[in-house]
């Protein structure tokens, strides 16, 4: 078996993508702005974004989505970040002010720009382009040659230097960073047409006609020509939702085109219009849409040699520093699984599972496959003196399998979540189950005994 050290070399050298941009350490990052998207209701991931944005929601057992754009922007020194909000934005902007307004100024700056009415626009924000347009005014005043555009709610490690180089290289007005899938996924993605300069030469949103589909087959020695791990069967090139804008060129489309969306509207009209181009990525993206996803995307973090890998000390992801005492286990057997700080433990087994902070579980617990998020307390604060404080916490002799508990929830005694009829979907005020996966919801109270 591998030690750790050499899987640690072994994944940071994986992950230093970039191929063909030498040149991109003499890039000027201070010219480039990043506009983090992160006003989704997030309804595909309902209930983990029943009182909070997606973008605000855990990942990896300590940090939230939001913190996968916004430490790759400050990795590549961005200028200014600027995250656009709006829907159920308190978490987020309390995370966004503890983590990263004072503890890393010394990288760039963050502005939170919430959607607000003005004289001459009353409406909320009402696509990812109608965002960055309602919020021009405040934009134009960072100088900067370039607008990088990123979502809230992707998960990926690309050193936006190389993307700026290749920019620079292809002098596009637009860079769409793009990545090789197969048939069964791109029908959920814009999907690319480039020639051999990787010139973008069509685009298409979420194609679904077969017709359409053999009109965007890519040459397999065009991602291999550049080194990149391409998928069996049919080739496609599609977008990441990661785009490179020419200060200019996204004043002009924004300007010309008036509608809501860049991937269903923008894109298409840049590419008749303007030049744009691809920059090819070959590392590990996700783009979490679904339980499915999510729930998928997280657990995979747990494997020996993780898709996505959170050891890179020279490009970390940042979070919140938590302050907490180290964890505490007691005659637990744990396997493959990610434990964070302030965590007390006596189950008897906890198996391919990710447990955030705080998380308290009692003995006799069997815990596999599943996220806890952990908890924001170790006991609720509570005003009413005729009542006891709440504790968050997995009760004794409970199993729980293939779940994901958000945080601050109460499991009693006996508890079996094990999906025992083998259900696609169920729904309870406090239960639910999506994609097959259980999922209980912030704050909920299971009591002793249940069994779903």
């Amino acid at each position: 078996m591998a030690t750790l050290t050499e899987v640690d070399r072994y994944w940071m050298t994986k992950q230093r993508e970039g191929r063909g941009h030498s040149g991109s350490s003499s890039i000027d990052m201070k010219r480039v702005a990043s506009i983090i998207l992160s006003g989704g209701e997030g309804t595909r991931l309902y209930p983990l974004t029943m009182n909070r944005s997606k973008p605000a929601v855990s990942f990896g057992g300590k940090y939230r989505l939001i913190d996968v754009p916004i430490s790759n922007s400050l990795h590549a020194e961005c200028s200014k970040i600027f995250v656009l909000t709006q829907f159920l934005s308190s978490s987020l902007h309390h995370h966004i002010f503890q983590t990263y307004v004072h503890q890393h100024k010394s990288k760039g700056s963050i502005e939170i720009l919430t959607a607000e009415q003005k004289r001459d626009q009353k409406d909320w924000y009402q696509g990812t382009a109608d965002a960055v347009r309602k919020n021009l005014d405040y934009l134009l005043e960072c100088p900067v040659d370039y607008f990088l555009i990123l979502s809230g709610d992707q998960l990926y490690n690309i050193n936006f230097r190389h993307m700026m180089s290749f920019a620079r290289e292809t002098d596009a007005d637009m860079v769409i960073a793009s990545i090789p899938v197969d048939e069964a996924t791109i029908s959920r993605m814009g999907v690319l047409k480039v020639d051999a300069q990787r010139n973008v030469t069509d685009f298409y949103e979420k194609p679904k006609d077969p017709a359409i589909l053999r009109r965007f087959k890519c040459p397999k020695s065009l991602v291999e020509k550049v080194g990149l791990v391409s998928p069996p069967g049919p080739h496609y090139l599609a977008s990441m939702g990661i785009y490179l804008f020419k200060r200019t060129a996204l004043v002009e489309l924004l300007k010309q085109d008036g509608r809501e969306d860049f991937g269903k509207h923008l894109i298409p009209t840049m590419v008749e219009s303007g030049k744009v181009a691809a920059f090819l990525y070959g590392g590990y993206w996700e783009d979490i849409g679904t339980i499915e996803t999510y729930y998928k995307a997280n657990m995979a973090l747990t494997d020996l040699h993780p898709t996505f890998y959170l050891h890179d000390q020279e490009r970390p992801i940042f979070s919140y520093p938590y302050e907490l005492p180290p964890s505490r286990l007691y005659q637990t057997q744990i396997k493959q699984t990610i434990l964070s700080e302030g965590s007390i433990i006596e189950a008897d087994e906890i198996n391919r599972c990710l447990l955030g902070p705080r998380t308290v579980i009692h003995k006799g617990s069997i815990i596999r496959d599943s996220y806890l998020m952990g908890n924001d307390y170790y006991y609720a604060p509570v005003q009413d003196h005729h009542r006891l404080p709440l504790r968050p916490h997995i009760g004794e002799d409970c199993i729980i399998r293939r779940a994901i508990i958000d945080k601050n929830v109460c499991i009693g005694k006996g508890v079996q979540l094990i999906n025992k009829q083998k259900l696609d979907n169920y729904d309870s005020p406090n239960v639910l189950i999506r994609d097959g996966i259980i999922v209980v919801p912030n704050g909920a109270v299971i009591p002793d005994g249940f069994i779903l």
